[in-house]
């Protein structure tokens, strides 16, 4: 399969003992390749869909994968625009070198160069870095929208489970078939739409019915951790942040991604459990992950589970 892109800009270098700057830093190799995604690797079939447009946002998703690739460090860097995570894997390469892969930013370097220097390197070209973060996010979205079929028969995940849409001028509201707190893979969504209805309208009207269920679902889950573990919150809502599955602040507001109604309920526990966590540690010290999990027991798999998503995808089941 061809490459979608390919950006290079290479300084070569050689090992420690040959000129270099005089500040020791090495030059960089800068080499991204936007590589094939899941629509272009395999035959043309039913993906997944974003449910939403494509979202604006300043900040780049870069999420920690996991599993690493084996003999891979994990680093993140904190530059001007935003902080960086990044794969680090060590070469007998004479450049630090950059690929955005299906993962994320990797950045290879040779042995003998520094941590502190692989972070100089990384500083210094976060603004391209991002840059082609930025169209490598946009990619994914348009070829998962360009496989979507927003019409009689499409699927999509809900509750970690595919549903099936089905499309009934006579049907008088949105609802899924059988038990919509405990769907089954091949469970029907029905939307009260003509069957030749537009991929826009198809869109939007199962957004609002995801949206609803995730309102329904999500104030359910606070308010029973709410009354088990005695927190108090001023008020909660859904949003549609790009970079984030979740958010609290100092004086008890939450916010909640309407798209983890995607996953499945153990995951959505787990960011619910997360912000709650945050009303008595406002930070991600040793504290804050026990009092998580005195909130939620066994939330470590969870947690590992949506590592490999970021709010700007949707997942991939």
């Amino acid at each position: 399969m061809a490459k979608i892109d390919q950006l290079e800009l290479s300084f070569d270098f050689g090992p420690p003992g040959e000129p270099r700057a005089d500040d020791g830093t090495p030059p960089v190799s800068l080499s991204v390749t936007f590589p094939p995604t899941p629509a272009q690797r395999h035959a043309p079939g039913l993906m997944p869909p974003p449910c939403a447009p494509p979202l604006t946002s300043t900040r780049v998703p870069t999420p920690r994968p996991d599993p690493l690739p084996d003999g891979a460090r994990w680093r993140e860097v904190v530059t001007p625009q935003q902080s960086i995570g990044f794969v680090l894997l060590r070469s007998r390469r004479r450049t630090i070198g950059f690929v955005i892969a299906e993962d994320g930013l990797r950045v290879t370097a040779p042995n003998w160069v520094t941590l502190p220097q692989v972070d100089d390197a990384v500083r210094e070209k976060a603004r391209w870095i991002l840059s082609k973060l930025r169209d490598w996010h946009a990619r994914k979205q348009q070829l998962a929208m360009s496989h979507t079929r927003w019409q009689d028969g499409g699927e999509l995940p809900y509750l970690g489970r595919r549903i099936t849409l089905r499309l009934g001028a006579d049907r008088r509201q949105a609802g899924l078939e059988g038990d919509a707190a405990a769907p089954q893979d091949g469970a029907v969504l029905w939307l009260p739409l003509p069957a030749d209805a537009d991929q826009t309208r198809v869109r939007d009207a199962a957004q609002a019915w995801l949206q609803q269920r995730a309102g329904d679902w999500f104030g359910a889950r606070l308010g029973h951790f709410l009354q088990a573990t005695g927190l108090t919150i001023s008020r909660w809502r859904l949003s549609s942040a790009a970079t984030r599955w979740g958010s609290c602040t100092s004086d008890g507001k939450i916010m909640l991604n309407w798209r983890l109604i995607h996953f499945a309920p153990a995951i959505i526990d787990y960011v619910i459990a997360h912000e709650l966590a945050h009303l008595r540690e406002m930070n991600h010290s040793n504290d804050f992950w026990a009092e998580v999990g005195n909130i939620l027991p066994g939330f470590e798999d969870a947690k590992k589970q949506l590592r490999r998503h970021d709010p700007a995808s949707l997942p991939q089941f």
